[in-house]
């Protein structure tokens, strides 16, 4: 090795080895290290909300999406949320600051169900 090498991989080493101990010591994930909010989406395709039901934390954003052809809403049964009618590729979100059950359905085809489950 040239003294050029030997100087990099002297540099190097000590930050490789500081963050193999930095990584080791943290094998544990505690609630704290997650995000505290998150997104999680639900594509409307084929007159089927998927997937059609799901269970999320406190605090999650689910996002619709419409990828059929056809207009689409996402209106919950118990009127906490109500999306305007989305066109092809158009989107909706809602945060769920409550734990509960979430039953909705499409208004314009309301065979199309789906359940958000908040805990």
């Amino acid at each position: 090795m040239t003294k050029k090498n030997v100087r990099i991989a002297s540099g190097v080493m000590p930050v490789m080895i500081a963050m193999l101990l930095l990584f080791a010591g943290s094998s544990r994930v505690r609630a704290s290290d997650q995000p505290s909010t998150a997104n999680v989406a639900i594509k409307i395709d084929n007159f089927v909300f998927g997937p059609q039901a799901i269970t999320v934390p406190v605090g999650t954003t689910v996002i619709w999406t419409n990828s059929d052809d056809i207009p689409h809403t996402a209106v919950s049964t118990d009127g906490v949320f109500k999306s305007k009618v989305m066109d092809t590729d158009e989107k909706f979100s809602y945060t769920f600051t409550k734990a509960g059950t979430y039953t909705y359905y499409c208004s314009v085809h309301p065979k199309m169900t789906g359940q958000v489950v908040v805990k």
